[in-house]
């Protein structure tokens, strides 16, 4: 309980955040399917809380993760990130992917990631998704 507990607190620390920032969610399809919340802080810092998917309630597992856009570009980004999971194979997530937004409206876009999970089981788990930001990204 303690750990669902600390990532509440970060989730509550980013949201409640004074800098400029743009919301988002995600959907992350693969082996270990997961829906997200975005809260883009600045141009390079994208931190997200991600629940599993396609579970029993009783089996959810829980994420957070912060990312940092190392290339930033009007159609695409490339970013890597750390965070933790609870739940179902706990442990630290390294994950490291691409957005990609190639409609001129750039609020619409896809998504690949790669991320380790290093812990109780380790694994690496590859997902490919969808991507919104809501409000403007001027």
């Amino acid at each position: 309980m303690n750990k669902l507990k600390i990532l509440l607190v970060v989730a509550v620390l980013f949201f409640f955040s004074k800098s400029y920032a743009q919301v988002g969610v995600s959907y992350h399809q693969s082996n270990l399917p997961f829906a997200g919340i975005n809260y883009e802080a600045g141009e390079r810092f994208l931190p997200e809380i991600r629940l599993g998917t396609d579970s029993f309630t009783s089996d959810l597992s829980l994420e957070a993760v912060i990312n940092y856009k190392i290339l930033a570009r009007e159609s695409y980004d490339f970013y890597a990130g750390l965070g933790g999971r609870i739940g179902d194979y706990e442990g630290l997530v390294v994950p490291v992917g691409v957005n990609f937004y190639p409609f001129a409206e750039k609020n619409f876009g896809f998504h690949i990631e790669v991320a380790p999970i290093i812990g109780e089981a380790d694994l690496v788990r590859g997902s490919w998704g969808i991507r919104y930001r809501f409000g403007s990204n001027e």
